[in-house]
């Protein structure tokens, strides 16, 4: 049982394989869904004329904005560190899509995009792991079993606190 790994434990980082370094370092499924959103918008511009809705712009900026997606997806999953500007950029041009290609994609595209430039915007890097429910409850009911106050010197926390503002006050005065 010594060389076996509680189930919920995290791994170290020397264990993780490095794909999983590569998808936890960076917004990575903001990134993909964007390309995603941007692919499927290209695709659909493939389409027989009979599924071809609006083309627009005489097919420039029809064909433009979806590979914008899809390079701003590629920038985001490869340089996230200009993540905010390549986000904000994703929505305009995925919502861009909307009157260029198709209603952006048959409207698949476009929430792909418009999702995948969200996720981006809101992924912060560097994070600490979330404390579940479970284990913030488990250290509040510890909490008053140490005793109401008590410091970590075994001083009432509450008395100091009071003695401290008190001396503060006179010292004022």
């Amino acid at each position: 049982m010594e060389g076996q790994e509680p189930v919920g434990a995290q791994r170290s980082a020397d264990s993780q394989d490095a794909f999983t370094r590569f998808v936890n370092g960076r917004p990575f499924f903001g990134g993909l869904w964007l390309t995603l959103g941007g692919a499927w918008i290209l695709l659909t511009m493939k389409a027989s004329l009979k599924v071809v809705i609006h083309v627009g712009m005489q097919g420039v900026a029809g064909y433009l904005l979806p590979t914008l997606m899809v390079l701003l997806g590629l920038l985001i999953l490869f340089s996230p560190a200009q993540r905010l500007f390549y986000s904000i950029t994703g929505v305009l041009v995925s919502l861009g899509t909307w009157v260029t290609s198709n209603m952006g994609g048959f409207m698949v595209g476009l929430l792909l995009g418009v999702v995948g430039s969200i996720l981006t915007f809101g992924w912060l890097p560097d994070q600490e792991p979330r404390v579940s429910r479970r284990e913030r409850r488990r250290a509040a009911q510890r909490a008053p079993q140490e005793g109401p106050g008590a410091g970590q010197d075994g001083t009432d926390s509450h008395t100091a606190q009071a003695v401290t503002a008190t001396g503060a006050a006179r010292a004022a005065q």
